[in-house]
C-alpha cells in the first residue's frame, strides 16, 4: 500500500515553460495547460520529493490570472490531495513522495469560455523496484501446453485472397485467414511479401483492442521483411469499414470481459491460441526463412506480443510498447492495474469475483513475461492512462531475457510515427545481425 507525503502549494510568479509534460494534447486549442516536474526525466527515488509548475497559456502566452483544480495521487487511484488554486502566472504544485516504488500523478483542469481543458504529469518512484502481485497457478505451463497441442489438431487449411488495390511494384498484398479454435472457426488477416524471389525474415503484428478492419505493412515489405497483421475476432478485414465499430458497440463490446470466471471459456484463450496460429501459418509459407521471426504491437497488441514469444520459442526477437493485462490485480492491492483495470471496483469477496480473479491468473501478461527468452525491445510513457506504467513495469522488471526500455515521460496511450520506426528498426537491425 501506498503512502503518499503532501506537502503544501505556493505560488510563484511570471514564467513560460516551453517543454510541457503532457497526455496528447490537442495542439490546436487556443488555450493549453503546462505541467513539468522538477526533474525533466521525471525519475526520483521513494521518500524524495515532488514538485509540478502549472501555466496556463493563451496562444502561447501565460495567462496572468487563472483559476484551476488540481488531483495529485498514485497513478489511477484516488487523490491524495486536490483542490483549487488561483495561478498568477505560474504556480508550483508540492506534489509530496511515494514510500514505495510506483507512479504519482499531477492532473491540472481549468473551465475557460465554456469549455473544460486538462493535462497531467506522471513521475515515477524507483519504478525499476516495482514488483508484481501477479502469480502464476502451478498448472499455468500444463494448461498452456495442453491448449496449444488441443489447437494443433485444427488443420490449417489457409486462404489466400489477393488485394491487388494495395499492392506495389514489390509488394503482394493479401488477405489471408485459416481455422482456428473450432470447427468453423477462422482468423483474418493482412499478409504482405516481397515480390522478388528470395527467403525472407518476417514480423507478425498484433492488434490493439477493440474491432476495426487491417490495412497491413506494404512500407515495411518493401524493405525485405513479410510481414502479417493479424486480426483476434475471426472478423475478415475487408468488409463496409461501418461494420467494425458496429460490432465493437454491440455484439463484441467488453469483449476482455467475456466469460472471465471461467479458463477455458475466456474470450482470450482464443486469442492468446491464435497467436501461437499465426505462427504455425507464417512456417508454411515458401518465402519465410524460417530463422528470423518477430512479433509486435501496442496495448492489446503489446500483450499479444509477449504471449506469442513466451509460448512459442519459433519468435526469435518481440517488440512490446505498452502492453495491456499486466499485474490486473494490482488494485486488489491498492495499487494501479493494467488496462482493463477489471478489478478496480469489484467487490472482491464475492464468490464470482474469486473466479474471476482466478481465471485472471492464467492470461496475465506478468506470468508470461517470466518466460520470454527472446531479446525484447520495450516502449511506454509516463502519462499513459489506460495502460498504467506501474503494471508495465511491473512486467518488464520480471523479464530475464535480454531486453531493452525506451519511455518518454510525456507520451500517453498512443504511438508517434517516430516510435513505431523506432521499434522497426530494432527489428531490422536484429534481422541484419541474424543472417
Amino acid at each position: 500500500m501506498y503512502r503518499v507525503i503532501s506537502i503544501s502549494i505556493g505560488v510563484i510568479g511570471l514564467f513560460l515553460f516551453n517543454a510541457a509534460v503532457h497526455a496528447q494534447p490537442d495542439t490546436t486549442a487556443r488555450i493549453q495547460i503546462s505541467i513539468k516536474p522538477d526533474r525533466p526525466a521525471a525519475i526520483y527515488k521513494t521518500g524524495e520529493p515532488v514538485t509540478f509548475r502549472v501555466t496556463v497559456l493563451d496562444n502561447g502566452r501565460p495567462i496572468p490570472r487563472a483559476e484551476i483544480y488540481y488531483e495529485v495521487g498514485p497513478e489511477k487511484m484516488p487523490p491524495a490531495q486536490s483542490g483549487a488554486l488561483t495561478i498568477k502566472g505560474s504556480a508550483i504544485i508540492k506534489g509530496g513522495t511515494l514510500s514505495e516504488p510506483g507512479f504519482l500523478r499531477c492532473i491540472v483542469t481549468m473551465q475557460a469560455e465554456g469549455k473544460t481543458y486538462r493535462n497531467l504529469c506522471t513521475v515515477g518512484f524507483d519504478p525499476l523496484q516495482i514488483n508484481a502481485y501477479a502469480t502464476a497457478p502451478a498448472d499455468f505451463l500444463e494448461f498452456w501446453n495442453n491448449s496449444i497441442a488441443a489447437s494443433s489438431k485444427i488443420p490449417l487449411e489457409p486462404v489466400f485472397t489477393p488485394i491487388p488495390e494495395r499492392s506495389t511494384d514489390k509488394v503482394n498484398v493479401y488477405e489471408i485467414s485459416f481455422n482456428h479454435y473450432s470447427p468453423g472457426g477462422k482468423l483474418y488477416g493482412i499478409l504482405c511479401v516481397p515480390k522478388k524471389e528470395g527467403k525472407y525474415p518476417a514480423v507478425i503484428t498484433f492488434p490493439g483492442a477493440g474491432v476495426w478492419p487491417l490495412y497491413g505493412n506494404p512500407a515495411l515489405a518493401e524493405k525485405g521483411v513479410i510481414t502479417l497483421d493479424m486480426g483476434i475476432h475471426g472478423i475478415p478485414m475487408t468488409l463496409n469499414k461501418e461494420l467494425y465499430p458496429a460490432l465493437n458497440a454491440s455484439a463484441l463490446n467488453g469483449y476482455f470481459m467475456f466469460n472471465l470466471d471461467n479458463r477455458d471459456l475466456y474470450y482470450h484463450k482464443r486469442v492468446f491460441l491464435g497467436c501461437i496460429k499465426a505462427i504455425d501459418f507464417l512456417f508454411t509459407l515458401d518465402a519465410f526463412d524460417g530463422k528470423r521471426l518477430a512479433v509486435d504491437g501496442g496495448s492489446q497488441g503489446g500483450a499479444l506480443a509477449i504471449v506469442a514469444a513466451a509460448l512459442d520459442k519459433r519468435v526469435n526477437y518481440i517488440a512490446s510498447l505498452y502492453p495491456a493485462l499486466s499485474d490486473l490485480t494490482g488494485y486488489l492491492h491498492g495499487r494501479a492495474g493494467g488496462a482493463p483495470q477489471m478489478f478496480r471496483i469489484e467487490d472482491i469477496n464475492d464468490p464470482i469475483q474469486q473466479k474471476k480473479i482466478e481465471t485472471s491468473r492464467y492470461y496475465d501478461i506478468v506470468n508470461f513475461a517470466r518466460l520470454l527468452k527472446a531479446p525484447g525491445f520495450y516502449l511506454w510513457g509516463f502519462n499513459d492512462e489506460a495502460c498504467a506504467p506501474t503494471s508495465t513495469y511491473a512486467a518488464y522488471n520480471v523479464i530475464t531475457a535480454p531486453k531493452e526500455l525506451f519511455t518518454d515521460p510525456t507520451l500517453g496511450h498512443w504511438s508517434a510515427p517516430d516510435q513505431w520506426e523506432r521499434v522497426n528498426n530494432w527489428i531490422l537491425k536484429k534481422f541484419n545481425e541474424h543472417r
